[in-house]
């Protein structure tokens, strides 16, 4: 079942809302100020928040700060009349995943709620298992035959766009670009060769397993689907 939170002081337009959003494995949670909001979210959790900007008793902004420093990853979708740039900007820093400006129309609010729902559905899909190896991004918990495996941060990287894409060949140059997203202006193509190599030094020790980190010859490298 999912879960969504709305935030949206008209009362008219917060029920209209939730009953476009409301289905039989979909709740709306809705509260009209930002005290009611705090204390909701206090005690429950929720898969996605819908905050109004503009409260009677605060901002949106303001709950989204408070969400986001608490260490939650969860999508939140700002509302608001205010349609300068400056305002979008202000509320994509303070951690919104999505920003839409009123009026709007309740198709676009239902499209763009389902968008982010399955980001989230896929962000949470953070553990891997393929073979002997399980590989938990989120808690960087990294696993053969049940045994832990220590990765260096740059491996980790590596690891996760290979095992993101299996089954596609990624080029070097590819793969440079975006393990290596620190701001080096360069980075010596030598340096993924060698992460490669300590990767399956780590993971694939025994030569009688399967390979599943392969190299593509004059192309690039990949993680195989199956073995």
């Amino acid at each position: 079942m999912e879960r969504i939170f709305l935030l949206e002081d008209d009362g008219a337009l917060g029920r209209g809302i939730a009953m476009a959003l409301e289905a039989p494995d979909r709740t709306v949670t809705l509260a009209g100020t930002l005290k009611q909001a705090e204390e909701i979210l206090d005690r429950e959790d929720f898969d996605l928040l819908i905050f109004d900007v503009n409260l009677p008793d605060g901002s949106g902004l303001d709950l989204l700060r408070q969400v986001r420093r608490s260490g939650s990853a969860v999508p939140v979708i700002l509302l608001t009349a205010n349609d300068m740039e400056l305002n979008e900007v202000t509320g994509l820093e303070a951690g919104a995943d999505d920003y839409i400006t009123k009026p709007f129309s309740l198709a676009v609010l239902r499209a763009r709620v389902a968008a982010q729902l399955r980001r989230s559905c896929a962000a949470a899909s953070n553990l891997v298992a393929a073979g002997p190896f399980v590989f938990d991004f989120d808690k960087m918990d990294f696993r053969r035959d049940g045994v832990p495996v220590e990765l260096s941060k740059t491996e980790q990287k590596l690891l996760r766009i290979l095992v993101e894409n299996r089954g596609r060949t990624l080029s070097r140059a590819v793969l440079l670009d975006r393990v290596w997203t620190d701001g080096a202006e360069y980075v010596e193509e030598n340096a993924l060769s060698v992460t490669v190599k300590r990767l399956r030094n780590k993971l694939e020790a025994d030569p009688a397993r399967p390979i599943y980190l392969k190299t593509v010859y004059g192309i690039g490298y990949t993680w195989a689907v199956t073995p």
